[in-house]
């Protein structure tokens, strides 16, 4: 059998593994996460008829004379390009802008994708859509994550309430006004809450009693029960800066409101732009913030950037949650595709670079936004017809091969 038509054989299984990629490609053009892959070829081997030959001093050097014995697939490129993103409107859905891939476990082992659809199973833990758990860092009672542990289930408090907090700072501002009368009041109401979560309505009346000088006082509940305050007068220099109390602050002592811990009833100071003052003009005092908040339940999430999940309570408080952890590679060409979009880390892909978006080459996370395939199919139809053409001009050698081989056999009649 002449050689031709074994290179010919190769060609056609080559072409055929091309067609397989291609194919496989322009399916999953509407797969979110996937990555496009490339069939790449080589030469098999080469048969040297005669070997290269040193010049001499009468003669010339000669090349060697080889014949090619066909191709094979050499490799199959991925193409780790960033797809394009699609807003989807849904929380849970997020894409990575830039390098990265999400962690998951599946089954115990440890697996990396680009899809980044979740959702929350009956257990609140947050997975895939194939049921694997995405891996992240919870936040402790504080609402702190500690990024450098290892990455564990995310799980999101569905149903879960959030815990009261006791009021311990009220921040006052705004302007008490100069040209007020000894014996004039501003009265400021708010709302704190006691170590239980529970609301207690305070009114605070601010009374000027001499010159640049006014008092506090205040009282709680419904009749109107008055309570004692600590330095709880303040004085203001000629540009209606405050004096005193040194500290800026009227303080309430722990327990004289029932329940409640201590409050600092901060006025701020010169330097402090949410401070009270005294200038000319008209009353604008207010209380600016208070710290406390009853206990609330989870009404939404919102992701950030950095992978951040935040928790909106009923009680107005926004507390995280965790952080999703992403990781990098040095060689994420060399990522072994597992199933769908999901791959797993190889000898060649280097070790999985685990931590936090935005850093360490990171890309950032856009919620609401799922990362499209890659697949580009005015492309993926241009290589087509490459492996159409050359599967075609492959099988005419085969057919040309056999021709010139029925004519040796017909020499014989």
């Amino acid at each position: 059998m002449i050689r031709s038509m074994y290179a010919a054989v190769t060609g056609l299984r080559s072409h055929q593994t091309m067609m397989d990629v291609v194919g496989n490609n322009i399916a999953n053009v509407n797969t979110h996460g996937f990555k496009k892959s490339q069939a790449l070829f080589r030469e098999v081997l080469s048969q040297t008829v005669t070997g290269s030959r040193a010049p001499g001093e009468a003669i010339g050097g000669t090349n060697p004379a080889q014949i090619g014995l066909g191709t094979s697939v050499g490799a199959i490129s991925q193409n780790m390009e960033q797809g394009a993103l699609q807003r989807t409107g849904r929380t849970l859905d997020i894409a990575i802008e830039g390098d990265g891939f999400f962690v998951t476990e599946f089954a115990g082992e440890r697996l990396y994708t680009r899809a980044g659809s979740f959702y929350v199973d009956a257990e609140g833990r947050l997975v895939n859509t194939d049921g694997a758990l995405i891996q992240g860092w919870q936040a402790d009672a504080t609402g702190s994550v500690d990024s450098s542990l290892n990455p564990t289930d995310m799980r999101i408090p569905i149903g879960r309430n959030i815990e009261p907090a006791a009021t311990s700072r009220v921040q006052l501002g705004g302007n008490l006004p100069a040209d007020a009368l000894v014996g004039d009041d501003v009265v400021l109401n708010v709302t704190v809450y006691d170590q239980q979560g529970l609301p207690i309505d305070v009114q605070l009346t601010l009374t000027k009693t001499a010159a640049n000088e006014w008092t506090a006082t205040g009282t709680y509940g419904d009749p109107p029960t008055a309570f004692a305050m600590t330095d709880n007068v303040m004085t203001f220099d000629a540009t209606g800066e405050l004096v005193t109390p040194a500290d800026f602050n009227l303080n309430i002592a722990a327990g004289v409101l029932p329940n409640a811990a201590a409050i600092e009833l901060t006025v701020g100071g010169s330097d402090v732009s949410t401070r009270i003052t005294e200038y000319g003009g008209l009353a604008s005092t207010a209380v600016i913030l208070q710290n406390g908040s009853a206990t609330g339940s989870l009404q939404s999430l919102s992701v950030g950037a950095d992978g951040v999940i935040t928790g909106s309570y009923s009680n107005g408080q926004l507390k995280p949650i965790g952080q999703i952890a992403l990781a990098n590679f040095a060689n994420p060409e060399g990522m072994e595709r597992v199933t769908g979009s999901n791959w797993r880390e190889t000898a060649n892909s280097g070790l999985a670079q685990v931590g936090v978006a935005g850093t360490g080459g990171r890309g950032a996370m856009a919620s609401t936004t799922l990362e499209m395939s890659n697949v580009d199919l005015a492309e993926e139809f241009t290589a087509l017809i490459r492996a159409q053409r050359g599967f075609q001009a492959n099988s005419r050698m085969v057919t040309a091969s056999d021709e010139m081989l029925q004519e040796v056999v017909n020499m014989k009649r």
